[in-house]
């Protein structure tokens, strides 16, 4: 999507629009979820899902300054193994992406449910028995509608709106986490034993970070990589960005989840446990606990303010990836236009849209679509790591202008990180976002059926390891320990040893099943522009 008439955005625009996407829904719910399923040990989870994404972004950065496109991170699996694997990365990516949209405007109208003023009792119709009801449905496809109409009108008018609301809400949470502190400070909520501070043991503090939306709260680093070409300094700045924006918001994550755990009544954690705490808008039914009426009114604000943000950049970002798969010939061409006078995909934007509230209307809640999105995107991230090192072998002389030094290492790191916490993700939520992902195929086949294309089985061959992976990562969840709802054939921790072992072995047979296709022209031609 580049052309004259679009202005590229700098360092600072670029974290504001991250933080914009980062801070989202995830802080309003994630701590009070984290903390149901591990306790006081959901701070650890923070951090290692703050890391598991870090070493996948870490990948990432080498191969977005390579090929600096707008959503290019749907493009970098078919540059390197051929169009089925760019066709699966793509379409989980995407299947992730399209449901962040509807997540965001469900946290919104779930918090306005909760409205606790007597003229706002009309409000609580929206949100019944975990769930978003039929008449909060409208109320989310409205909110769905205004994250796509603001970015019909170009980058320019997105990052001016995204400096501002991403302003606010690093704002919000700061103030919260100060206030919190000021009224209700009980350090002794973490407990003065090792069983205190894990009172559901250590499983669930690795199952939080799938299942409580952290993972999620983190995802949005690739708004940096899908704006390509539209980012200033591509050199330096795709690499400032991830690591700037990840660092911020995951000090802020953890202070706010130390603010909660600390801000609970410790006689209320004794009558009921972690697990008894329920909340419908968790930070501003505390606020209202310990009597901080302003900030209620305060969060209920940024209960739009945050999710609305974050939309907005997710509908921008979704529709870059949506644009960007067309350009794969694997989806209907109209997805890959740009309207004439602002260089947009609304065409892609629109399809999103639809596609979004038709998801929203199926899984109705904030923790299963926070679930959702958590399996589909590690899906996608496994191709990163063997991307970038597959390049290395087949592309040494592509000018790199970031060369990764600790790539060899890091590379097989993410890829069972990954691996790993798609596992978190539980049985059966994991088989059934696989299947959700293999029920793309058809739509390549067909597409592939249609060019009549000569290298079919060349692309299967290239891409087979991973269609095996996810037949194994099935099989292992379904087979695995009962902390993660699996069978018990495999108990806790060997589980863990059992998927760390066999996922190297999928991460060197990707990078070894590596081959060449005319995609790979066009990311050298692609590169042939970059400047080192």
């Amino acid at each position: 999507m580049k052309s004259d008439k679009t202005k590229k955005i700098g360092l600072f625009q670029l974290i504001m629009l991250t933080l914009g996407s980062l801070i989202g829904s995830g802080w309003l719910f994630g701590s009070w979820e984290a903390t149901s399923v591990a306790g006081p040990a959901a701070i650890i989870s923070w951090v290692i899902g703050g890391l598991v994404i870090a070493a996948i972004a870490y990948n990432y950065i080498e191969l977005g300054a390579m090929f600096p496109e707008a959503g290019g991170m749907s493009r970098y699996a078919q540059y390197s193994h051929g169009p089925l694997l760019g066709f699966i990365a793509s379409w989980s990516n995407w299947m992730s992406l399209i449901t962040l949209i509807p997540i965001e405007a469900v946290a919104a109208v779930q918090y306005m449910s909760s409205w606790p003023w007597a003229w706002a009792n009309w409000t609580k119709q929206f949100f019944s028995n975990g769930e978003i009801t039929t008449t909060g449905l409208f109320l989310v496809f409205g909110f769905m509608l205004v994250f796509t109409l603001i970015n019909f009108w170009s980058v320019t008018l997105l990052t001016r709106f995204t400096n501002f609301i991403s302003l606010f809400k690093i704002g919000v949470p700061a103030i919260t986490v100060i206030m919190l502190a000021l009224s209700s400070f009980h350090p002794e909520n973490y407990g003065h034993s090792l069983h205190e501070f894990m009172p559901y043991g250590s499983a669930p503090i690795f199952s939080a970070t799938a299942t409580a939306g952290i993972i999620f709260s983190f995802n949005a680093f690739q708004t940096v990589i899908n704006m390509g070409s539209e980012i200033k300094n591509t050199k330096k700045n795709i690499g400032r960005g991830i690591f700037l924006s990840l660092l911020i918001s995951g000090i802020i994550y953890v202070l706010i989840q130390s603010a909660y755990i600390m801000a609970i009544d410790p006689a209320t954690i004794a009558q009921h446990g972690w697990h008894g705490i329920n909340f419908n808008s968790p930070f501003a039914d505390l606020a209202i606990l310990l009597g901080i009426h302003w900030l209620s009114v305060l969060l209920y604000l940024d209960a739009f303010v945050s999710p609305v943000g974050t939309g907005v950049s997710f509908a921008a970002s979704t529709g870059r990836v949506l644009f960007a798969m067309e350009s794969n010939k694997h989806v209907p061409k109209y997805l890959g236009k740009l309207s004439s006078r602002f260089y947009m995909p609304r065409a892609a934007m629109l399809t999103n849209l639809g596609i979004s509230m038709i998801m929203v209307s199926v899984f109705r809640s904030w923790s299963t679509l926070a679930t959702v999105i958590c399996a589909s995107t590690l899906i996608a991230y496994l191709t990163g790591p063997v991307t970038a090192a597959a390049f290395r072998h087949t592309a040494p002389n592509f000018k790199r202008p970031v060369k990764l030094k600790m790539l060899s290492f890091m590379a097989p790191v993410a890829f069972v990180l990954a691996s790993l916490a798609i596992y978190w993700s539980m049985w059966p939520t994991t088989i059934e976002v696989i299947m959700v992902i293999l029920l793309g195929l058809p739509i390549y086949f067909y597409y592939e059926y249609k060019a009549k294309n000569s290298d079919t089985w060349k692309a299967f061959k290239s891409a087979l390891w991973l269609i095996v992976y996810l037949i194994f990562i099935s099989l292992i969840s379904y087979a695995g320990s009962h902390e993660f709802n699996g069978a018990g054939w495999i108990s806790y921790p060997w589980d863990f040893v059992v998927i760390i072992g066999v996922s190297l072995i999928f991460y060197y047979w990707g990078v070894k099943s590596a081959q060449i296709f005319p995609d790979y022209y066009q990311a050298k031609k692609l590169n042939d522009t970059v400047k080192e």
